[in-house]
């Protein structure tokens, strides 16, 4: 069973940044990405990188958001800029692997003043 552990969440100010990290416990994957889900939302993508290096952006973040991965680390970033309050939500790392697809429990980003 994959497990991945998010941290880096938290309440920032709007303008302020923010980086969550995902550790997964394994090093086979097709796809990690980031997934948020506002109150009364749909969960959507945030940013994705596939194991290939391509990196896909929400428009909504781009200019903004970072999506990075350490691969000896087993690890993925989200590094977040100037951050707004509608980026408020609870942020989900997903991998995707074969045909399963990982889920972890979640970090909660709050942008307010």
């Amino acid at each position: 069973q994959v497990q991945l552990v998010e941290s880096g969440g938290g309440l920032v100010q709007p303008g302020g940044s923010l980086r969550l990290s995902c550790a997964a416990s394994t090093s086979i994957f097709s796809i990690l990405g980031w997934y948020r889900q506002a109150p009364g939302k749909q969960r959507e993508l945030v940013a994705s990188i596939t194991r290939g290096g391509s990196i896909n952006y929400a428009d909504s973040v781009k200019g903004r958001f970072t999506v990075t991965r350490d691969n000896a680390k087993n690890t993925v970033y989200l590094q977040m800029n100037s951050l707004k309050p509608e980026d408020t939500a609870v942020y989900y790392c997903n991998l995707q692997v074969f045909l399963n697809n990982y889920w972890g429990q979640g970090t909660q980003v709050t942008v307010s003043s």
